[in-house]
């Protein structure tokens, strides 16, 4: 059981605005989010929700803390502001995070585009991306004693590449467990899942809903 343990999980796609009515997201929905908060929920976990702007919500979203985020650099103070704030037990970052962000917009003269508002629609602009923020690895410097999950997503059909993927980047972000997927999970309900923990350990479970279940039981 979790009961009496603080659990956040992100969850969706990110929405990194071009303008005030434009942006760029993905084809992520929430939905193993909304898995993992209904799994941490059955076991009696305190739930944070964190989502973005066009996820879904869990089915007992009323008994969570929902918070809101758009962009991931909107993402990323909230959840430093929450972890730095009180304790959290675990980190679950399911967020499909933009790995791109605007950095400066220009006309076909080559005139910067300043104006937030709306973009001029009568051409197409052209528009420059800088790196987005890696979230996960500063999470660890923001609550050295949360238990964090990170996620990995790799448009493969080679199951050792994909591990190899995971565990590196697991590595790297001093992550607990990562949960690795190919993309092909985006449109296949039963698609291969596996978690892989910090000792080399992995567990292998077809399907979103039922790896949220097997993740959440690792815990209690």
């Amino acid at each position: 059981m979790l009961k009496g343990k603080k659990v956040l999980i992100t969850s969706g796609g990110t929405f990194e605005k071009w303008d005030n009515v434009r942006g760029h997201t993905n084809l992520s929905k929430g939905t193993m989010g909304s898995y993992l908060a209904e799994a941490a929920y059955e076991k009696g976990a305190d739930i944070t929700y964190m989502h973005g702007v066009f996820t879904q919500l869990p089915e007992h979203k009323d008994e969570m803390q929902l918070i809101k985020f758009e962009g991931i650099e909107d993402l990323g103070e909230k959840l430093k502001h929450l972890l730095q704030s009180e304790q959290i037990d675990y980190v679950i970052m399911a967020v499909a995070g933009s790995d791109w962000l605007i950095d400066k917009v220009f006309d076909q003269s080559g005139n910067e585009l300043t104006e937030k508002g709306k973009m001029p629609s009568d051409e197409p602009p052209i528009i420059h991306f800088k790196k987005a923020p890696k979230i996960l690895a500063q999470i660890k410097n923001w609550s050295p004693d949360t238990t964090l999950v990170g996620f990995k997503l790799e448009a493969t059909d080679d199951e050792q590449f994909l591990m190899d993927r995971a565990t590196l980047r697991m590595e790297t972000a001093k992550a607990d467990y990562m949960v690795a997927n190919s993309s092909k999970s985006l449109y296949g309900a039963m698609e291969p899942h596996y978690i892989i923990h910090r000792s080399g350990k992995v567990v292998k479970v077809d399907g979103k809903q039922a790896a949220a279940t097997a993740l959440i039981d690792l815990f209690s």
